[in-house]
């Protein structure tokens, strides 16, 4: 397929990089990770503007908890905050949450925030997915497991199984703050995904980047192992 004008339906991001923009700035980390957050509000916001259908986001990773007790507390402060907050603003925008992990296994009140809003924007449009105490790794053996419990484990039957099976193919996947790799993120999905990877930190991250990604996309011959 020429890379000729094609649109990105689906994009994930990889947030690096708010440890290191605080630290730049003599700041504590949370810092950061509050910059980051209003670096999310803007990209939502900035959907609408854009050919994007869904929108995947790494927002807690399950080796995440391995991090300081305080830096976790505060992140999961800033998740309650953010839903609270934000919440009217998806549904007025017309976007629907989803979200990929072992999210049931936050804390009790998280878990019943995060099912009031995926209740509350079910009907949207575009979709935002947020992947919370997610591991690609065991979200393949899950799906493994689930195909070969309904029978033959194929291409087909695992991709169904997945958390992401209601979502478009992942069209490119974005990492910010100058790192080269996926940290267990999005494995299966990202098999013949574009890829850019950038150093700007994750709290200076805009709207015209992404713009810039997109038209960078638009520009690539994607082959999917054809010549």
């Amino acid at each position: 397929m020429s890379g000729e004008g094609q649109h990105a339906r689906h994009v994930a991001i990889i947030m690096d990089g708010n440890g290191r923009w605080a630290k730049r700035k003599h700041l504590p980390r949370a810092m950061g990770h509050r910059k980051g957050v209003e670096a999310v509000r803007e990209l939502v916001r900035s959907l609408r503007d854009t050919s994007i259908e869904c929108l995947t986001l790494y927002a807690f990773s399950s080796e995440n908890w391995k991090r300081p007790e305080d830096e976790v507390d505060d992140l999961m402060n800033l998740m309650r905050k953010f839903i609270k907050s934000d919440l009217p603003e998806f549904i007025a925008n017309d976007v629907k949450l989803h979200i990929l992990g072992d999210w049931q296994a936050l804390a009790p009140d998280i878990v019943e925030m995060l099912e009031d809003a995926l209740e509350q924007t079910s009907k949207g449009s575009r979709t935002l997915a947020v992947a919370l105490n997610y591991g690609s790794q065991a979200e393949i053996v899950q799906a493994a497991r689930k195909a070969a419990a309904a029978g033959e484990i194929t291409v087909e039957s695992l991709a169904a199984n997945l958390f992401s099976a209601p979502l478009p193919p992942l069209d490119l996947l974005i990492r910010t703050s100058g790192e080269v790799r996926l940290s267990n993120f999005l494995l299966w999905q990202a098999a013949y995904a574009e890829m850019i990877f950038t150093d700007v930190l994750w709290p200076d991250f805009t709207p015209d980047h992404l713009k810039q990604a997109l038209e960078d996309f638009a520009n690539r011959e994607r082959r999917f192992g054809g010549r």
